[in-house]
């Protein structure tokens, strides 16, 4: 059984003093901040819709009206906003209705602002992306409950007994009941780590290999990590796996500080030695790729395609442990329209589709050819339930050593 871990908890509640991105904003809901997606994330996104049903509109089912909150940034950050709103706007034209309006905040201040200005023109749902708008989201859900709300990377969310966002985490409340029109997207991460594990021991020739996470309070980061040492520990059972945490309590050094991250990529190059680096910490693992790229080893990407959403390290990107956002988002927006969504958490996996690995890229040269194959035989195996992929403590950090 998944065992969620206070660590999550803790981290989606303070999920608001990270910001992964900066940019500027639309004041409101607009199409016209939803400039056209990249390419391939379009094309990504579409090969994720092929392997769900038809998304050929019933004649009985009615468009909704669907809006989108990013968080800030961009909508085209090839990252965690652009697979939201490709996500919504696969279920929108799935229903038969148009692309849907955007809300870009230029900061977290503005999270409110963006989920008020649909509440007051009547949206059917609401798409927010990313677990920085976590309480905002709950919050909102809790005070409009004919709402529907989809919250990217925000399960399971904690509430107090009245069903808002509780930053005590004291967590006294059933979200599931208390917040019906509320769903919260949650994914396997160690069944991503798994894949991106096999990558790394595969790769790697002096046996050593390493994974930096953003912070240990940070649940979703550990079963990452979890998962990548099992993966590689099934392809050499003696590789060495060092772990190391950016930080135990500064969440913008964990998570929103690059240059902070490459110079402590380096330090962990240095003096552990690794050939391939898996990082698990945001923006602030942005520069932990830098450094990697920079001592000629290979790095590992995470959530997304990092060789998309961060070509700086593309040339060193072996892959990334994925996450199928856009997927998600659409599939749930068409179970609210059949009416058969519940609220709550709601988990995917390799069974759903719902994490993956990305693409060798520019790398393929270098990748033996018998690598796709282990990776594709171990998600089939996810997929039947015969794998495991985290220890029975899935989301301790003790099984690190940490």
């Amino acid at each position: 059984m998944r065992n969620r871990s206070l660590g999550l908890t803790l981290f989606s509640g303070l999920a608001l003093f990270v910001s992964a991105c900066t940019g500027g904003a639309t004041s409101s809901p607009s199409t016209s901040a939803a400039a056209s997606p990249s390419a391939s994330a379009s094309a990504s996104a579409s090969a994720s819709a092929s392997a769900s049903e038809s998304a050929a509109p019933s004649a009985s089912v009615v468009p909704l009206k669907i809006g989108v909150v990013t968080d800030v940034g961009t909508v085209n950050d090839k990252n965690f906003n652009e697979y939201t709103f490709l996500g919504a706007k696969m279920g929108s034209e799935a229903l038969g209705g148009g692309e849907p309006p955007v809300f870009v905040p230029k900061d977290a201040s503005e999270y409110k602002q963006g989920l008020q200005a649909y509440i007051d023109e009547g949206f059917d749902v609401i798409v927010t992306a990313g677990f920085n708008l976590g309480v905002e989201t709950t919050n909102a859900a809790q005070a409009n409950p004919d709402t529907w709300f989809i919250g990217v990377d925000q399960g399971p969310p904690c509430v107090d007994a009245t069903g808002k966002a509780d930053t005590t985490f004291k967590c006294e409340g059933d979200a599931a009941t208390l917040l019906p029109k509320f769903v919260a997207l949650s994914y396997q991460e160690d069944q991503a780590g798994y894949l991106a594990g096999i990558a790394a021991a595969t790769m790697s020739k002096s046996g050593t290999i390493g994974a930096i996470g953003g912070i240990t309070l940070c649940g979703p980061c550990i079963r990452y990590i979890q998962g990548f040492k099992l993966g590689a520990e099934s392809v050499n059972p003696d590789i060495k796996v060092e772990v190391a945490w950016a930080t135990e309590s500064d969440f913008t050094k964990a998570f929103n500080d690059p240059v902070f991250g490459k110079s402590f990529g380096k330090q962990f190059i240095g003096t552990k030695k690794p050939d391939v680096l898996f990082q698990v910490a945001g923006k602030t693992g942005n520069g932990v790729l830098d450094a990697a790229c920079e001592a000629g080893i290979l790095g590992i990407g995470v959530d997304v395609d990092q060789a998309l959403s961060y070509p700086n390290a593309a040339k060193c990107t072996l892959t990334s442990a994925q996450k199928s956002l856009a997927l998600s988002v659409s599939e749930d927006i068409k179970m609210i329209a059949a009416g058969t969504m519940k609220g709550g958490d709601d988990h995917w996996d390799a069974s759903r589709d719902g994490i993956g690995y990305a693409p060798f890229h520019d790398l393929e040269s270098q990748v033996p050819p018998d690598l796709k194959q282990k990776m594709d035989d171990a998600f089939e195996q996810m997929k039947a339930g015969t794998l495991v992929t985290c220890p029975e403590k899935c989301g301790d950090i003790s099984t690190l050593g940490g």
